[in-house]
């Protein structure tokens, strides 16, 4: 009997990925392969690109060499948004032999007929409008959370963005599957599932393949809210103009949802939404956040922002910061602005310089600490409940409580994947916070 052959994946990019890779994953093991480790020796190497970040397609070329440092004659596979928008620069990398495009890379098993290397990249790529069917897919990566895939594609046009072109119309999973699939989530014992896709406030459209609302995200996050055995459901990423005070109200009282919030702004400039193309102005914003605090005054509040963006001056910038710093948030994701090949903002004018960008990027990157630590500090002296993680990190444990706080106690093995009442009492040096236990171990 032969021994199974052996696949192993590198994800790059978002949740939304890994929760894609893990499908995937799942295909090959019922086709019979074993899946390893990235670093063990595999038949096959499967890497899920990413096109959001300069960094993303560099590591690409790093990634395949490891893959064929393990075994020269490995197969090599890249799927995922890059290998949409570029799937022929792919292609000719050495070492890799397969690329395949957005509705391809569910059905990657039905390519691998023999696994011999090929003399050059083999492309599968579709014209992005055929990108009109919905995958539904999740991730176990760890026993403590899920990321469940909700919705996919992008009906925005922001002017930045290639994600549209990458992964294609704006469409969703129906409400039936979604909820089967929370099921099937809860009974493996995950505690938490985060809700993810490209633009999941969309949710409902393109339940049927069309334009047509069958269920909204309220609906969506309602139902959800009523499966058996999920403790924590948590809303990944949502845009401020789809992110409605009902949804707001509605979490505030929730069973499961978490008060965590994470909306990208982009920037605290009109002019720059504008050139950005963005569906809200920076009135609405400062709206949302006043309404999630006003109630559930704990929640946590993640924000995106961009910076570097053409025709940001200096005004535009310190406008984004001064809005920032008055802004009751708990912490920021700061990109620093990349051109991307077929986009309206590659084009523009009133380039800002590298070195500008990247001061302004720190310049951010130190006010999300200071948002952090405030936000942090906050907290101390409440009572909250942690979900603990499985790594033994330097001889600790951490978790997050349900409001994202980050903590940590001295590992015990008997924690993992368990919910526990604490009450939070001092942040450690390296910004984590400690807590005392008010509550036996829950399991």
């Amino acid at each position: 009997m032969n021994a199974p052959k052996k696949v192993a994946f590198y994800t790059l990019g978002c949740k939304l990925n890994f929760s894609e890779t893990s499908t995937i994953a799942r295909s090959f093991e019922g086709e019979g392969f074993q899946r390893v480790d990235f670093s063990e020796v595999a038949d096959i190497y499967v890497i899920n690109t990413c096109s959001v970040t300069e960094n993303a397609d560099k590591r690409f070329k790093t990634i395949v060499k490891q893959a064929q440092k393990a075994n020269p004659n490995a197969f090599v596979a890249a799927v995922g948004c890059y290998a949409q928008l570029k799937p022929h620069e792919l292609a000719d990398v050495d070492g890799v032999d397969l690329v395949l495009g957005a509705t391809e890379k569910f059905k990657i098993t039905d390519y691998l007929n023999d696994l011999s290397k090929n003399d050059f990249g083999e492309v599968h790529s579709c014209e992005i409008e055929d990108a009109d069917f919905y995958v539904g897919s999740y991730s176990i990566g760890d026993r403590t959370r899920a990321f469940l895939k909700v919705q996919d594609g992008c009906d925005y046009k922001c002017t930045y963005c290639t994600i549209p072109l990458a992964r294609g119309i704006s469409r969703s999973d129906t409400l039936e599957n979604v909820l089967k699939n929370a099921a099937d989530i809860s009974a493996q014992g995950i505690k938490e599932i985060v809700l993810t896709g490209v633009n999941i406030g969309d949710y409902g459209k393109g339940e049927f393949g069309n334009k047509k609302h069958e269920h909204t995200f309220l609906e969506l996050v309602k139902a959800l809210d009523e499966v058996e055995g999920i403790e924590r459901l948590r809303i990944s990423s949502i845009e401020p103009n789809l992110l409605k005070n009902e949804t707001i109200e509605f979490v505030s009282k929730s069973n499961s949802f978490v008060p965590h919030f994470h909306v990208p702004l982009q920037s605290g400039s009109n002019a720059i939404l504008k050139l950005m193309r963005r569906r809200y102005m920076s009135e609405l914003y400062t709206e949302r956040v006043a309404k999630i605090r006003e109630v559930m005054p704990h929640a946590c509040i993640g924000v995106d922002v961009i910076v570097g963006f053409p025709g940001e001056t200096d005004e535009h910038f310190l406008e984004t910061y001064h809005f920032l710093n008055e802004l009751d948030i708990s912490y920021l994701h700061v990109f620093t602005y990349s051109e991307r090949d077929n986009t309206p903002a590659a084009e523009m004018e009133g380039v800002v310089p590298m070195k500008v960008r990247n001061k302004r990027s720190k310049m951010l990157r130190g006010l999300s600490v200071k948002k952090r630590r405030a936000f942090y500090e906050s907290q101390l002296g409440s009572t909250r409940t942690v979900l603990f993680e499985g790594e033994n990190k330097a001889g600790y444990i951490h978790g997050f409580t349900e409001n994202y706080v980050k903590v940590k106690t001295p590992w015990n093995p008997e924690l993992v994947n368990t919910l526990q009442e604490i009450t939070l009492t001092e942040i450690d040096t390296d910004g984590l916070v400690r807590f005392k236990t008010t509550e036996p171990v829950l399991g």
